[in-house]
């Protein structure tokens, strides 16, 4: 995907976490346009993404409650329960290809692989929960957790000055979702510690 990727040795992408592909001598990844120059229009599938699980989570929390004191908070959880059963869904259409490519930047993907193909059901699993019931304080910690664990990979890959390609919309979806997926891991997290005082 990435021909300018070139290795000595067999290994994976640091933009992607695809397996490099051995031509000759060297190591390289098969052609691939790439996302292209980056314009506002690149962001256009994730702008209208949140715009639509935003605006279903006032609908459904006005609808439900109004103008009362409960409405910011249940604004607030139908948000994280659209966000987290949206992204999961991007994620669970190719779990391989996530799994790969997580590999590359997340902390805990990094020693224990496995863990790229565990994310997307935990996602899945808030979603759901958030949904059942209002959230309990377990959940919102566990959240809390896993968001910003999450989002702590990413910020060291940015610190470092490191090119990935963040796998957070899946790896259909050609976003470019760097320092944006920090802003949506901490700001998870952020949200659900709202919820812990509202």
């Amino acid at each position: 995907m990435h021909p300018d990727v070139i290795r000595e040795a067999p290994g994976r992408c640091p933009k992607c976490g695809m397996d490099l592909v051995s031509q000759g001598a060297k190591t390289i990844q098969p052609k691939d346009q790439g996302l292209g120059p980056i314009t506002w229009k690149s962001y256009l599938p994730l702008a209208i993404i949140i715009g639509v699980i935003l605006l279903v989570a006032f609908v459904v929390a006005f609808r439900n409650y109004g103008l009362s004191d409960l409405f910011l908070a249940r604004f607030i959880t139908y948000f994280m329960a659209g966000f987290f059963l949206t992204f999961s869904s991007f994620k669970l259409i190719d779990l391989k290809g996530f799994a790969a490519g997580y590999s590359t930047y997340d902390l805990l993907a990094q020693k224990f692989f496995v863990y790229g193909y565990l994310y997307p059901f935990i996602e899945l699993f808030f979603g759901l929960a958030m949904i059942a019931n209002y959230p309990a304080p377990w959940l919102l910690w566990a959240e809390i957790v896993v968001m910003f664990f999450s989002g702590l990979g990413v910020l060291i890959k940015l610190a470092k000055h490191e090119e990935f390609q963040c796998v957070c919309l899946g790896t259909f979806l050609k976003v470019p979702l760097t320092k944006v997926t920090l802003v949506e891991d901490f700001g998870m997290a952020i949200l659900a510690v709202l919820l812990l005082f509202i």
